[in-house]
């Protein structure tokens, strides 16, 4: 086993589960992501919290956040991060960057949830990439000691979350844009859900 799938499959007993490796082997990998060593094989990034949402399982979710806008969730922030919520209860909209936890192997080519053809990876948003990084646009309500009230979640529950920034319009939202092979109708990002095609569970 490679040392990056040894972290992967770490990640169950990082986040409180049961798992078969030795302690001293979990220690080894919570010691390494909380120091931020940077690997031979890769770059490694330690959560800062835990996204939790409604969703148990990927089948039926909204695949955007647009498509979750009424949908509620929380952020519980790390106690040792909790200095850098300062100020954050000024922003109506904030940007999570997570990590899917729980996506099946990166595939080059798939066929994403808006088209029946398929297209390379990065010109999607799906979750099977090299680096299985999600970004979100969540509207903030409220926050709260180490908590943050949101909606408009699209990710599953227990989904770690490496990074919080906030959304600013000026900056971040461009119109009349050229999309790509993506739908011009905005309403199929609000209807369509999740099914598993992209779950680890799943073989291709």
């Amino acid at each position: 086993i490679s040392f990056g799938d040894f972290l992967n499959d770490c990640t169950p007993a990082l986040m409180g589960e049961e798992v078969t490796y030795h302690p001293s082997y979990v220690y080894l990998a919570r010691s390494l992501i909380k120091r931020g060593i940077v690997m031979e094989e890769g770059i490694l990034f330690r959560p800062i919290g835990i996204i939790h949402t409604p969703f148990q399982e990927p089948a039926g979710m909204p695949i955007q956040p647009t498509g979750g806008k009424e949908i509620e969730g929380t952020v519980e922030i790390f106690p040792e991060f909790a200095d850098g919520l300062l100020d954050m209860d000024g922003f109506s909209r904030i940007i999570l960057i997570y990590h899917f936890h729980r996506s099946g192997p990166c595939r080059l080519h798939l066929i994403p949830f808006l088209d029946t053809c398929p297209h390379g990876v990065f010109a999607t948003r799906a979750p099977n990439r090299p680096n299985p990084l999600g970004i979100s646009i969540v509207s903030l309500i409220a926050c709260k000691n180490t908590c943050l009230h949101i909606s408009g979640v699209d990710m599953l529950d227990g989904t770690p979350l490496l990074d919080i920034k906030p959304y600013l319009p000026e900056c971040d939202a461009f119109c009349s844009e050229r999309t790509g092979w993506f739908p011009t109708r905005g309403s199929c990002f609000s209807t369509t859900l999740s099914d598993d095609r992209f779950s680890g569970k799943k073989e291709d």
